[in-house]
């Protein structure tokens, strides 16, 4: 019997998941389907629940539902207990596995695809939901210079830098005024079509801007560009954070070059996938 899988969002017409998980069953012969579930805002575990009684074997999560996923299961793996939240889930004999691979899938696109070293360097993250819980402890193993937490509620990101310690900093947007070399945009504006109120400051000379969103020319990105940074859309991490998930539910890991090349050309063929994926990086 063929395996079923899926994806969890609201909205989530725009996911590129399916694709994605297509490819890798191709690639490596795996008898499966994957699809993209809209679960109500307020109907997110019955949503699971039906897909499970359905055969469902595992689920990707998005936005807004990585916390409540984090609640939903009851085996949790020590990276996503430490991020709080999951995007990945299993079902089995054993009920509900939740995992967390976005810090895995923007590792890899930063140091592999991008060979952004992070080591001794200034990182800002922008937002304190879901997104950038999953990421902070992995960031913070790469050793950088500084890690700080910018929210619109500062409230949250002095939690969420209390929750890891080890010099992680918190503050609001208004309090944005020193230069970083990576600055990552895990907020959810650039769903909306907004802009963080971010100064200009915050862009040091050679920086990296990076959208976790794909799929649209950001304003995020845009204004990054417009104050000389070199920027970078979330797809690398879309497909690198998929395929740690693929391995997790299958037991073999897909080679993820391939795939993204050919988001990458298809966007460049008219169908706009994803925003520009790199400008002005050296690499």
């Amino acid at each position: 019997m063929t395996d079923r899988y899926a994806v969890f969002g609201h909205p989530i017409a725009h996911s590129k998941s399916p694709l994605i998980h297509a490819a890798f069953a191709r690639q490596t012969g795996q008898d499966m389907t994957y699809e993209a579930i809209l679960a109500p805002k307020d109907g997110f575990a019955d949503s699971v629940a039906q897909f499970v009684a359905a055969g469902g074997r595992g689920a990707n999560v998005t936005v807004p539902f990585k916390e409540q996923a984090f609640a939903l299961a009851n085996r949790l793996s020590p990276r996503a207990e430490r991020a709080g939240a999951v995007n990945t889930l299993t079902f089995d004999g054993g009920g509900i596995r939740g995992d967390n691979t976005d810090g895995a899938g923007l590792m890899a696109d930063l140091t592999r695809n991008l060979h952004c070293a992070l080591a001794g360097k200034r990182i800002l993250l922008l937002g304190a939901g879901g997104a950038a819980r999953g990421v902070i402890e992995p960031l913070l193993e790469q050793a950088p210079a500084a890690l700080v937490i910018a929210n619109r509620t500062i409230s949250r990101a002095q939690e969420l830098a209390g929750l890891f310690g080890r010099g992680v900093a918190a503050c609001g947007f208004d309090g944005l005024d020193a230069p970083f070399d990576l600055i990552i945009n895990a907020t959810a504006a650039s769903l909306a079509g907004e802009l963080p109120p971010l100064s200009p400051r915050v862009f040091a000379a050679g920086a990296l801007a990076y959208d976790m969103m794909y799929g649209r020319d950001t304003p995020f990105l845009g204004f990054a560009r417009a104050h000389g940074a070199a920027t970078a859309d979330g797809l690398g991490m879309l497909v690198e954070q998929a395929a740690e998930a693929f391995y997790l539910w299958r037991g073999v890991r897909p080679d993820t070059a391939p795939v993204i090349a050919n988001l990458r050309q298809d966007r460049l063929e008219g169908e706009s996938l994803a925003a520009p994926p790199l400008r002005g990086l050296r690499t």
